[in-house]
């Protein structure tokens, strides 16, 4: 009975090490840059605090436009707020008024 016995090469060796740094390579770099890696997480953060604070401009501007609706509204029509609103929309006053414009 004949048998061939073949040499061992050395690169069949390095074969699943290479396979396996190249995939740890790669997932280590999409765990850092990718979508959800650390380094957007900290971008995330930051756009987190800015929505939040205008979020919070934004709610404050809302309750005071509540407020003026509220004072409009049909039921308590109030004169001072129609007379105000009228005369700021249609920039008109008397001649013997004297108007202090705020924002």
């Amino acid at each position: 009975m004949w048998t061939r016995q073949y040499k061992q090469r050395k690169t069949g060796r390095l074969i699943i090490p290479v396979l396996c740094a190249a995939f740890v390579a790669y997932f280590g770099f999409h765990a850092y840059h990718g979508q959800y890696g650390i380094n957007s997480r900290e971008r995330m953060e930051e756009q987190t605090a800015r929505l939040q604070a205008q979020l919070g401009k934004l709610q404050a501007e809302r309750g005071e436009l509540e407020k003026r609706v509220r004072l409009l509204h049909d039921g308590t029509l109030e004169k001072d707020m129609l007379d105000e609103l009228a005369r700021k929309t249609l920039n008109m006053s008397d001649p013997d008024e004297v108007i202090i414009m705020l924002r």
